[in-house]
C-alpha cells in the first residue's frame, strides 16, 4: 500500500507473516543538508529527538516501546535520517504515536542539549581511536572536498558545543517537513489500520511550517566546474599506528544509474563478504599480507563512493597496493566469461536471499528506496535486473572506475 496524506506525508505498507512488525520513519535529511556552520546538525538533532516533546519526557520515551519488549532507535546517513521501532504486531499503535511524536514534537531542550553534547563528542572521539573506521570519513572528504557530502556525520565538537536549542529548531523546521518524510511498515498489519492510526496522530500535531523561505537545496558533486570523479593524488596520515590502513577508490554512480548495479556485482566478486573474493584470495590466502581487505560500493542519489580498504605491515603497502591493482585490471582490461558472470551472480543472489530473511533489512531497504526513488523493489525483480547484466557491460564499468589514474589512494602509518 502507498498513500499520501494532504499535508504530502506518505505511507507504505508491506505484508510478512512475522507477528513481528517493523516500522519507522525516513526523513530526507541528512548530512548533506546542512548549511556550512550546521556540521554534525543532522546526527546532532537524532539525539536530541529522544530527549524529550510536547507529551513526553526523555524516560517515558525510552519505555515507550522497551516496556512491551520493543525496540526503538534511529541513525543519521548523508541523505537521511531514519527512526525505527520493532515490536510485536499488538503494539502498533504505541509505535506509530511514538514515532510521529519524536520525530515532529521533539522541544530539543537546551539542558538535555548541554549534556548530549558531551555523548556525541565521545562517539566522534571512539571513532579518532578507530583508524579503521576514521578512514572511511577521511577519504570521502578527500574525493568530496568542500561539498557537504565529504563532511564527516558527527561534525566538530567546536561547532556542536556552540549549538543552541534554537539553531535545532530552525534546522527542523527546514528539512523536518511531512513531504520529506516517509511512514513505513513491514508487518502482518492491517493497511487501512496503519492509515487511520497516522491520520489520528497527525490530528494532533500543530505543524510549525518553515519560516526562513526556500528549502536549502542539494548541490550536485561538483565544485567549481571541476568534476569531483578527477583522482590520482596518494595522501599519507601519519597516525603512529602498529598496522598501516590504507584506502584506494573513486566517485562511483548513483542510485537510479544503471551503472550502480555494475559496480555492485563487480564490488562482490571483488571484496564482498565471502572469503573466497578475488581480493581476500589475494592478499590473504595466497599471500599472508593482511587479516582484513574489503571493497564497499556506496551508492547516493545522484553519485556514490567505491573503495577498497586493507590494513598491512608498514612494510607490504606497496606489494598490496600492486595486488589490487592487478585484480581490478583483471576486471577491466577483458570481458569476464559467461561462466565466471553465471557464478558471480549466483552467490550474489545467494547472500541477497540471506539478507531478505532479515526484517528489519527488509524494511530499511524498502523505506530508504522509497524515500529517494519513489518506489519499491522487490527480490525477483532485484534478481531480475541481475540477470539481465552482460560480461561487456561489466567490464566496460571496469575499465572506467578502475581506472588508474581514476583512483586516490588515503594511507595511514
Amino acid at each position: 500500500m502507498e498513500y499520501i496524506l494532504d499535508n504530502g506525508f506518505r505511507i507504505i505498507c508491506a505484508p510478512s507473516t512475522s507477528e513481528v512488525v517493523y516500522c519507522g520513519i525516513a526523513v530526507d535529511a541528512g548530512t548533506r543538508d546542512e548549511r556550512e556552520e550546521e556540521s554534525g546538525m543532522a546526527h546532532f538533532t537524532e539525539h536530541l529527538s529522544f530527549k524529550g516533546t510536547r507529551r513526553r519526557t526523555a524516560r517515558q520515551i525510552i519505555n515507550s516501546m522497551e516496556s512491551v519488549g520493543g525496540d526503538l532507535n534511529a541513525y543519521t546517513g548523508k541523505e537521511e535520517t531514519v527512526y525505527y521501532s520493532a515490536f510485536l504486531r499488538p503494539h502498533l499503535s504505541r509505535a506509530i504515536d511514538t514515532l510521529m511524536d519524536i520525530v515532529m514534537c521533539s522541544t530539543y531542550p537546551q539542558r538535555e542539549m548541554d549534556k548530549e553534547v558531551e555523548v556525541v563528542i565521545d562517539e566522534i572521539e571512539s571513532y579518532n581511536d578507530q583508524p579503521s573506521e576514521l578512514i572511511y570519513d577521511e577519504f570521502e572528504e578527500l574525493l568530496f572536498g568542500s561539498h557537504p557530502l565529504g563532511r564527516n556525520i558527527l561534525g566538530k565538537a567546536d561547532v556542536l558545543r556552540g549549538m543552541k536549542s534554537a539553531d535545532v529548531q530552525s534546522f527542523t523546521r527546514r528539512m523536518y517537513t511531512p513531504d520529506r518524510m516517509v511512514l513505513y511498515v513491514y508487518g502482518n498489519v492491517n493497511p487501512a489500520e496503519v492509515l487511520r492510526l497516522a491520520d489520528r496522530c497527525m490530528d494532533r500535531i500543530s505543524w510549525q511550517p518553515a519560516t526562513e523561505g526556500v528549502v536549502f537545496g542539494r548541490q550536485s558533486p561538483i565544485l567549481g566546474g571541476q568534476d569531483v570523479t578527477a583522482g590520482g593524488n596518494v595522501v599519507v596520515r601519519t597516525k603512529g599506528t602498529h598496522q598501516a590502513h590504507v584506502m584506494m577508490g573513486t566517485v562511483g554512480f548513483g542510485g537510479s544509474d544503471p551503472r550502480h548495479l555494475h559496480l555492485y556485482l563487480l564490488n562482490n566478486i571483488l571484496g564482498g563478504p565471502g572469503m573466497g573474493s578475488r581480493l581476500n584470495l589475494s592478499l590473504r590466502e595466497r599471500s599472508g599480507l593482511v587479516y582484513t581487505v574489503e571493497s564497499a560500493s556506496v551508492a547516493y542519489t545522484d553519485c556514490g563512493v567505491w573503495s577498497v580498504y586493507f590494513g598491512c605491515d608498514g612494510h607490504d603497502v606497496e606489494r598490496c597496493m600492486r595486488l589490487v591493482r592487478g585484480e581490478l585490471a583483471r576486471l577491466a582490461d577483458a570481458p569476464m566469461t559467461q561462466r565466471t558472470l553465471d557464478a558471480a551472480r549466483r552467490q550474489l543472489k545467494g547472500q541477497i536471499g540471506v539478507a531478505y530473511d532479515n526484517g528489519e533489512n527488509v524494511a530499511l531497504g524498502m523505506a530508504k528506496r522509497y524515500l529517494h526513488y519513489g518506489t519499491t523493489q522487490s527480490m525477483q525483480q532485484l534478481f531480475d535486473r541481475l540477470d539481465s547484466l552482460t560480461p561487456q557491460a561489466l567490464q566496460a564499468t571496469a575499465s572506467e572506475v578502475f581506472d588508474p589514474s581514476r583512483l586516490t589512494t588515503l594511507i595511514y602509518s
